[in-house]
Formats: C-alpha cells, structure tokens, sequence
C-alpha cells in the first residue's frame, strides 16, 4: 500500500511539471502547387512536437505557467526537400487578476530558408549546428523565454538571450541567411546582439515596467497602472534619443501598438499628451493609431 501510494505521488508530481513552451505552429503553403501536400502537414506536426516537448532548459515549469506562443511558417518555395519561408514568431502572458494576455513579441523574419525531410527526427542539440530549421526554431524558442522572463523581473531573460546567443553563434557557420552582420538590421543577428547590448537596455527596463508595474495592477489601481505604462513609454524613447529607427523599438510597437491604444482609449483619464508625442516620436509608421489616442 505504501508503495502504491509513492507512486502515485510520484506520478502526480511529474504530471505538474511541464516544457516551458505551449506553442501552435501552422504551416502556410498556398502559394505551393502541382506537389504532394502532406509533406507540410508532416512538418507542422514535427515541429509542433519538437517545440513543445523539448525540455529547452533546467527550469522546471508547471503546466499554466507554460509561455503561449505561435509560430506561423509561410512557405513560399519548395523543390526537392528545399524550403523557401519566412516566418512569424508571436508570444504573450497572462496578466494579473484577468483572463487577459497581453502581446509580448510579434517577429516577422523573412529570410527562413531551410532544408527537411519527410519523417526525419527533429531534436536539438545545444553544442552543435545540425540544420537550419532546428537552428532558428530553437532560437526564437530562447527568445520567447527571454522576453518573457523580461516582463516578470529586470533583466530576468538573461539566461534564455545567452542560449540563444549560443544557437546563432554555432548556426553562422552556415552561410544560412539571417545569422551574420551582413544580412541586415532586421535580422536574427542584431535582434539577439542588439537585446544583450547595454545600449538597447532600455527596452528591456520598459517590458518590465510596462507589464510588472503596469498591465499587472490594471485590475487593482488602473490609474497608477495607466501612469506606469506612459513612463514605460517614456523609457523606451531613450532609446531613440540613441539610435532613431532602432530594431527594439519596431519589436516592441509591432506587439503592443493595438494595446496601448486600447489601454489609453477608456477607463480613468491621465495626462497623455507627453505620452502621444513620444509615440509619434518613436513609432511614426504607427501614427494613424496614435491619432486614436484621445485626449
């Protein structure tokens, strides 16, 4: 009877522990015709299993502290077993006292470009560059993590950047495109460079503030919370002070642009005038939804 007892224990104690991702991958692959479809659908559940069942880190997550994310592949070439894609990482996390999740990352990369084979074992290796699609999958993966950690606690997605790092270190050996200084400043390379560099740390101060100290105590004080996420703003603009036009800045406007005007459309009034123009400072392309910010 004691034994049966341990191992239920047991059993329950391995069901509360999870990997640190719940992730929906799609694959896209309208623009494809005149080849056997079911090589797409085999993917998708491929990477689907991989990211969601490899244990990327130590850290022990239970199942509803699991990060939601998505990740949709568009695939716009394929011969053989070459794929031409681009693909759109999204992440979010629950907010305090809500059923809400707030938009953390929302990346466009379009420069995926990989080689896969029907039914072939995907499984990521940290010391070693194996493919191109393992590569860039567990990248974003860390990436995720690290933004995530980021809104929860100052510079907590440090351990999740430096992994990533690792993975674009190891995957520019390569030649694949999106991994060296060359291929950009949208890429993979200055978006993991440009988030451990100490000039961009304001965007990770304001993730912080903006969800911790602000989206956080919208159900308790939403004024005070409203105030919070202007001054996230207002730290975000140093940024721009140092490098107009910075990458993180786009990033952080690409995921929250929607939000920031719901959030300052209704509920308690605060001064936002400061908080427009700085929006209009920073993010001009977004300046058709600032315009509904009112006042």
């Amino acid at each position: 009877m004691r034994k049966i007892l341990f191992l239920f224990l047991v059993m329950i104690a391995g069901s509360l522990q999870a990997q640190e991702l719940n992730c929906t991958v799609k694959i896209n692959f309208d623009r494809i015709t005149n080849t056997n479809t079911q090589i797409f659908k085999t993917l998708e559940r491929s990477l689907t299993d991989f990211v969601n069942k490899t244990k990327w880190t130590n850290q022990t997550f239970k199942e509803n502290e699991r990060i939601e994310c998505t990740m949709f592949i568009n695939v716009s070439g394929y011969g053989s077993d070459q794929f031409a894609a681009s693909i759109q990482v999204q992440s979010s996390r629950p907010i305090f006292n809500s059923s809400y999740s707030s938009p953390v990352l929302n990346f466009n990369d379009k420069d995926f470009g990989f080689r896969y084979v029907e039914f072939e074992n995907l499984i990521y290796n940290p010391n070693s560059y194996d493919s191109n699609l393992i590569s860039v999958i567990a990248f974003y993966s860390y990436m995720i993590m690290g933004m995530d950690a980021d809104t929860f606690s100052p510079k907590g997605g440090d351990p999740y950047y430096e992994l990533a790092q690792n993975v674009a270190v190891l995957a520019q050996q390569s030649g694949q495109k999106g991994w060296n200084q060359a291929d950009g400043n949208q890429s993979r390379y200055f978006l993991i460079s440009d988030i451990r560099s100490n000039t961009f740390e304001p965007y990770r101060t304001a993730l912080y503030e903006y969800h911790t100290k602000g989206m956080d105590l919208m159900s308790d004080n939403p004024k005070e919370a409203k105030e919070n996420i202007k001054n996230s703003v207002k730290t975000l603009a140093e940024i721009y002070n140092i490098r107009p036009n910075a990458l993180l800045a786009r990033v952080f406007f690409d995921a929250k642009s929607d939000e920031l005007v719901s959030v300052f459309t209704g509920g308690p009034s605060i001064t936002i005038a400061d908080l427009v123009e700085n929006l209009n400072r920073i993010s001009p392309l977004n300046s058709s939804k600032w315009s509904n910010i009112r006042f």
